[in-house]
């Protein structure tokens, strides 16, 4: 009789270990959504643009699972590496400092510092910025490349990068300075700025984004690394680019 209440009891505990043997992994993204196309809140407040698309596609090829969380920059690094979060993505440049305090993957996007002005501007040259007040967001490599160049021209910072262009628009600064993709999605994705916005020029050093985890991670860096290889293969690369973007022209 024991026997007999044992098995039924026996088969629910070992369909239970097998359900959680096949269970795919959770991993929790963090990107702050302050930067479209790369990352952004939609209506409902929930992180879309370019970082998350690319990261569920990676997680579909891999078969691990990720829910993105909408976290303040100034914090986002501390969190990765205190293990309040898993993964960065959040168009984090790859650069020796970050190299060194956290793992980063391969590249997974070509970036370049940019500048758009208002599309009447005639602005074709860095040195043709002395003297004009360019825009862009805190923090923005793109910001520190054109510091770097020296040409006199004018900074001022903005929370987001959308103000700085908001201003550009209504006269108020003669350009913006962004990365490659931020201006690429302004010119071909957003309607409010339909042949109101250039190209003016791009300068200095080439950058590439990668994804952040916390040091010596090795496991989920090698699972990052195989994803941006296989949906480059798969097309979700692609389809990603063409959503956000509009392609890379």
């Amino acid at each position: 009789m024991l026997k007999k209440l044992l098995l039924p009891l026996l088969a629910v505990f070992l369909l239970g270990v097998g359900s959680q043997a096949v269970a795919a992994e959770k991993y929790i993204v963090a990107t702050d959504c302050t930067f479209p196309p790369m990352e952004y809140l939609d209506d409902n407040k929930q992180p879309v643009g370019f970082d998350p698309s690319l990261i569920k596609e990676i997680a579909k090829a891999c078969g691990f699972e990720v829910e993105v969380q909408n976290i303040a920059w100034d914090g986002i690094f501390a969190g990765v590496a205190a293990g309040k979060y898993d993964i960065v993505a959040a168009a984090v440049s790859i650069t020796p400092e970050r190299a060194r305090a956290f793992d980063i993957s391969d590249p997974y996007f070509d970036l370049y510092p940019t500048i758009l002005t208002p599309a009447s501007s005639k602005l074709s040259k860095p040195e043709e910025l002395k003297g004009k007040t360019v825009g862009g967001q805190i923090g923005n490599s793109s910001i520190m490349a054109l510091e770097k160049l020296k040409v006199g021209a004018v900074i001022r910072e903005y929370d987001d990068v959308g103000l700085a262009l908001e201003d550009m628009v209504n006269g108020r600064i003669d350009a913006v300075a962004c990365d490659s993709p931020v201006a690429l999605y302004y010119l071909n994705k957003k309607k409010d700025y339909e042949n109101k916005l250039r190209i003016a020029m791009q300068f200095g050093q080439p950058e590439q984004y990668g994804f952040v985890v916390k040091k010596g991670n090795k496991e989920l860096l090698q699972k990052l690394n195989q994803g941006i290889k296989l949906v480059k293969e798969n097309g979700g690369y692609d389809r990603v680019v063409k959503e956000h973007l509009g392609g890379l022209k």
